[in-house]
This record gives structure tokens, sequence and C-alpha cells, in this order.
């Protein structure tokens, strides 16, 4: 590679107002202002158009109505349930702060700042905002309880829950908005998060279709799209990602709209399609820093990486994720900086610090890196508690399989390894992590299957992993001519035919993952892969057995256009 020692330049000071100031001084609030604010803090949650509720001065001619300004866009993105850039959130949190300095009564209004610094927080992965967050969350349920109908206040609470990865509390705060108010759609958004970050697929599935039924348009068929890629239906995934993109209108939209589409790309293997992706992403809106941090990843996997580096300096000083932190230390360790990469990882180890300390759970990240470069007990610690507390993902699956193997447990965590992958979610990861464990265990065979799986899926899918991806399967071999010994007939005589399984049971004992093993087969939970009392993988919600989109999902994805 042909990366050179790099400097890491001082973060800059984020853009965020401080509690009680504002970044943006907004003008002095005129008549059409003042009725638009009052009108926004009574009916945001549910709908509201900029510019809609204008009021014009007593004229024959009405006055034409005006651009819409930073404040005026996020309010629309939030009314279309759509992404607002960072500096269109920085007015609007300023615009309330300072509105309900002079109205401390203004539950709606106190309900919309708690809301934006939510999204504050999770697009600049600023963790400060979420108690800022939680107080005005508060104050506007003091105002107004939920009970009494303040149900954008609760489903701000649950937003929240889910920023700080917190799905359980996530979940509740969403389900009892949805048994007041089943046909409002900006409750879904918050259970989709909530049942992914807690492995219900099904669950998230539904409440996908019911969003896009209710709500359509772009942040639905985003939505679709994220469904379609968690089930391993990439051809529909990318189609419904690239109808988002084409009719996108804001550049954060559109922004994020081809962000979605290079991450696509990127699973599949196609670094420079997610490049050309980020690269419009970033022409689109040059602050959008997930999309830069996409470029790194497609660059290093180009060889470009000095430019891939560089554009990871930039990301984590404006955006303290963990997750590019730990992305920069892993390009710094596979291109033979070693002191380079612990600097990132020490920074790395701060910001886990800080997040904690805010409230928000970054277990996931944390075990990732332990189970490669710190303590792989402490990782398996991390995971287990996730699944005790039913936060039980494919990531978590994934993280958890792999941090036992790491910690000398390989056969307590090939189940886990292998739930992962069956999620559906084409990822290469996974089927790195599942080859490796089930090469530890003396199965050559699906061992050198996983692995190849991975090279075929993202032949670059970490600096790190995918070169031993590649030795651990040249390690394995070519496979014996008459397949593997353990299945092979005695040469004396020739393979007896099998006897005809009963109708209505799953193939012989070893004739697919689904099947429990007489050692403790089944998934981690107890019960059968499928669910309690499974024989075989039955269509996933809105799919028919075939694998075509379900008359579900298909309506769906008609409602969402």
């Amino acid at each position: 590679m042909d990366a050179k020692p790099q400097q890491n330049p001082e973060p800059p000071a984020s853009p965020l107002p401080p509690e009680g100031a504002t970044a943006v001084s907004p003008p002095p609030p005129p008549m059409r202002t003042t009725l638009r604010r009052a009108a926004f803090g009574a009916v945001a949650a549910a709908v509201l158009v900029a510019g809609a509720l204008v009021a014009v001065p007593d004229e024959e001619e009405p006055a034409a109505t005006p651009a819409p300004g930073p404040v005026g866009r996020a309010e629309a993105a939030a009314a279309a349930g759509s992404p607002a850039s960072l500096s269109d959130l920085t007015a609007l949190i300023g615009d309330r702060q300072k509105w309900v300095e002079t109205h401390p009564s203004d539950a709606p209004a106190w309900a919309v700042l708690g809301a934006a610094y939510v999204q504050w927080g999770s697009r600049a992965a600023d963790a400060s905002s979420f108690p800022r967050a939680e107080k005005a969350l508060q104050r506007s349920l003091a105002a107004q309880p939920g009970e009494r109908g303040n149900t954008q206040a609760w489903t701000g609470l649950g937003a929240l829950a889910n920023a700080r990865h917190d799905y359980v509390a996530a979940k509740k705060w969403g389900e009892t908005v949805r048994a007041r108010q089943p046909k409002s759609w900006t409750v879904y958004p918050v259970l989709i998060d909530a049942y992914t970050g807690l492995g219900d697929q099904e669950a998230a599935a539904k409440a996908t279709e019911t969003f896009g039924t209710l709500r359509g348009g772009v942040a639905a068929l985003g939505r679709t799209s994220d469904m379609y890629r968690a089930q391993g239906w990439r051809e529909d995934a990318l189609a419904t990602a690239q109808e988002a993109a084409d009719r996108a209108r804001t550049p954060a939209e559109k922004a994020d709209a081809l962000h979605r589409l290079g991450d696509l790309a990127w699973e599949r293997g196609e670094p420079a399609e997610a490049l050309a992706q980020y690269e419009g992403a970033l022409r689109t809106d040059r602050g959008h820093l997930v999309s830069r941090a996409g470029r790194a990843r497609a660059l290093a996997a180009l060889d470009r990486t000095d430019e891939a580096l560089a554009d990871y300096l930039t990301v984590t000083a404006k955006l303290p994720d963990p997750r590019y932190v730990l992305e920069l230390g892993e390009l710094y360790e596979a291109s033979g900086l070693d002191g380079d990469a612990r600097t990132q990882y020490a920074k790395l180890r701060e910001l886990l610090g800080t997040a904690k300390a805010a409230g928000v759970n970054e277990s996931l990240t944390e075990a990732r890196f332990e189970a490669d470069h710190g303590d792989p007990e402490a990782a398996v610690e991390l995971m287990e508690k996730e699944w005790a507390e039913l936060r039980r993902s494919a990531e978590v699956a994934d993280a958890l399989g792999w941090a036992l193997h790491r910690a000398g447990r390989t056969e307590e965590g090939v189940q886990y390894a292998e739930r992962a992958l069956e999620s559906g979610v084409r990822n290469a990861s996974y089927a790195y992590h599942l080859g490796v464990i089930e090469s530890a265990l003396g199965q050559d065979g699906p061992a050198r299957s996983r692995l190849e799986e991975a090279l075929r899926t993202n032949p670059d899918f970490s600096p790190l992993a995918a070169p031993l991806a590649e030795e651990a399967l040249e390690s394995l071999g070519e496979p014996d001519p008459g397949g593997p010994a353990e299945v092979r007939p005695p040469s004396s005589q020739a393979a007896a035919p099998a006897d005809p399984e009963p109708s209505g049971t799953a193939g012989g004992a070893g004739g697919g993952r689904g099947v429990a093993s007489e050692e403790g087969g089944g998934s981690p939970d107890g019960t059968a892969p499928g669910g309690p009392g499974a024989a075989a993988p039955s269509a996933a919600p809105g799919r028919t057995p075939g694998g075509e989109p379900g008359t579900g999902v298909k309506a769906a994805a008609a409602a969402a256009s």
C-alpha cells in the first residue's frame, strides 16, 4: 500500500449551539414567522408543509410565498419524514430555543426542540446532544402529558432511545404511541429501528409495510429498500433505493439516497460503483460526512490508500463516530503503520467512554474492537449481555459468535455465527467469521464454502480481514475428488439409497443448517432455526416461498411510490 504516516488534525468546534444559545441568530419574528411557529408547534409531529400557514398583508393580491429558509427547510423535512442537513438543524434548534425562552409552556415547541436534538446527535455523532434532547422532551411532557395527547414527545423519546441503542425502551415508547394512534405514520420509523435493533425482522418488515402504506414517498422507499437488504433481496433493494434517489427533492434527501446506493454497491463488492455514488452524495451535500466515510472505504479497496486515510482523518475529526475511528485504525494497521493504529485505538476508547457517559450503548463497536485488538473475553461479556437483554440482531449474533471463537470457545460460537448468516443479509464479514470458525472445528468443506462466499460477496470487505480470508481459504486447499471423507461410501460397496423422508419432515440428519443436531443444535435461544418447531425455513414476511415479493410487500412498495 502507498500509505504514509498521518497527522491527526484538531477537530473543529461543534456547530451545535449550546443550551440556551443559538448558533444562527434568527431575525426578529414578524407576523408570518410567529404564526408559522405556532402552527408548527401544534402540528409538527403529524404533518406540516413549510409555508402552508402564512400571514399576508391586507391587500387585494397576496404576496408570493418566499422560499423557505433553513428553519423552514428543517420543518418541511420533519413533516415529510426526511432528513435535514446539519446546518438546517442548527438553525431550527436556535429558533426553537429562542421561542421556548418566552413560551415555556409550549409543549409542542419543546417536543420539536427535543426531536431536533435527537436528529442532530444521530447525524453528527454528538452524544452530548442527547441529554439536551431528553430534557426538552421531558419539559414537553411536563407541560402536556402524553396521556393528554402529547404523543409527539413520546415518539421523540422513542427516537432518542433508538439513538442511544436502547431498543427495548424504543419499542416500548413506539408501541405505546401506536396503541393510541395506529394511523400516525410518525411512530413507524421508531418501531422499524427498534425491531431491527432487537433482531425481530418480521415485526420490522410489518412496520415498514405499514409506514409505506400510511406515508409513501422517498422516506418510505428508503425504508423499504433497507427491509429488502436485511432479507438478502439485493435486486429489490437496489431498485427501490434507485427510485428513492430519483425522486429525492432536497439536497439532504438526495445525499442520503445516494449514500444508500453506495452502501449497496459496497456490499456487492463493487468499490468503483460505490465510490461514484458516495461522490455523488458529496456533490449534493458536501457536509454529508457518512458519505465521505464510505468514500474512504471504497478508496482503500481501490488501493488509493493515501486518499482513503485523508478522508478518514477528515471524517473522524468532524464526526466522532467510534465505527469510523475503528476503520481508520484498521486501515493504518493493514498499511503497517502500527503507531498510527494505536493512536486511533486509544482515541476509540476515549470515544466509547464519552458515549457511555452520555447514555449511549456502543457495546457492538466495543466488542468488535476487543475481539480483534484487545480482550476477547471482554467482548464476550459485552455481547452476552446484549443477548441476555434481547438485543439479538444479526450484528450482535455475528459479534458474539466471533468473540467466543477469539476467546477460545469456538464450539459455543458457531451457533451464533450461523444465526447471523442465516438472517438473510449478504455480509462478507459474517461469512468470513463463520468460515474461520468452521475451519477451527475441522469442518473443512463448509469452511471452504463460507470463505469462498465471503470473497465472492465482497473481495475487499476489510483491509485486515480480507487478506486473512484469502490465506485461510488457500490453507484449506482443494476439496477431495470424491467429496468429504465422512460422506463417501466405503470403496468396497456402493452407497445405499436413502430412505424416503416421511411427509412433512425436514431432510435427513445434517441435511442443512436448519436441522438441530443431537448434540444440542438449534438456535441460540433454544428453538429450532425458523421458530419453535420449524422444520424448514419459511417465507419471510411479505415474501412468497418462491422468493418473489408477496402481495403485502408489493402493496407497500406501491404505496411508497
